[in-house]
């Protein structure tokens, strides 16, 4: 079974396409002649990206200059994408901010903008596109990017770790009530994935200790998610609804 060939022609949102993951995502959308709807804050990035994706092969690309936490821009983003030529079929979940530090010494504000974005976005995005494909009598698929800190926990990440957990439980309650219109929402739940923003970090005696706790003793490469973003993204997972697939070498099944 071809999946990328599945996706040929569909379209498929990507939210925080700016960078790391949701770049990633996008790029890979676009190989496979999806039409790409890039969605970030930073647009001048998006821009440098969607020259990239109409080059890789996208059927279609739309910059959405969109922050996830504000509900109106939602909206307006919809409404373009609408407007561009139709709804978009995958719905990819990926903003999201890390919101580290120790919770002793972490201020209301920091808490609430973890929350605004990792929780009160999915929320926001994966309800305005359940409306419109329940409206339009159509289905379609989320796909929510969690952690596999959503069920495990290290230190000085209790509010990223919060937020991961509920996406999580969010996942599975909207699955449940959305399956009766066709749509599937699932979840991807990513160990620690080397990345141009934590390579310095796992260059360290810290990161080099962290590492060795994975069973596979090595991080992931953000092309070893592809085979489940492939599954959860077409009609090969048309009997999956409210799953969730880790994919960290092992990381949750390790002893405590």
């Amino acid at each position: 079974m071809d999946l990328g060939a599945m996706l040929k022609g569909k379209g498929v949102l990507v939210t925080g396409a700016s960078s790391g993951l949701g770049a990633h995502f996008a790029r890979l959308a676009a190989r496979n002649g999806a039409r790409v709807v890039i969605a970030a804050r930073r647009k001048a990035k998006l821009e440098a990206l969607a020259t990239e994706l109409k080059a890789l092969g996208a059927a279609g690309v739309l910059v959405l200059e969109m922050d996830v936490g504000d509900d109106a821009a939602i909206r307006a983003g919809f409404e373009a994408i609408d407007a561009d030529g139709g709804p978009v079929d995958v719905v990819v979940n990926n903003a999201g901010v890390g919101g580290d530090g120790a919770a002793i010494d972490m201020s209301p504000a920091d808490f609430d903008s973890t929350v605004q974005i990792n929780l009160r976005g999915v929320w926001l995005t994966a309800t305005e596109a359940a409306r419109r494909w329940r409206d339009a009598k159509r289905g379609g698929a989320i796909i929510n990017i969690a952690s596999i800190l959503g069920e495990r926990v290290m230190h000085h990440v209790v509010p990223y770790a919060a937020t991961k957990a509920a996406v999580i439980q969010m996942t599975k309650g909207l699955a449940l009530e959305w399956a009766r219109y066709g749509i599937r929402v699932n979840a991807i739940a990513p160990g620690y994935i080397l990345t141009d923003i934590n390579d310095a970090y796992f260059a360290t005696e810290a990161g080099q200790a962290m590492i060795k706790r994975v069973p596979m003793r090595r991080l992931g490469r953000a092309d070893e998610l592809d085979g489940a973003w492939l599954l959860l993204a077409t009609e090969a997972s048309s009997w999956m609804t409210g799953s969730v697939i880790a994919v960290d070498g092992g990381h949750l099944v390790s002893s405590l």
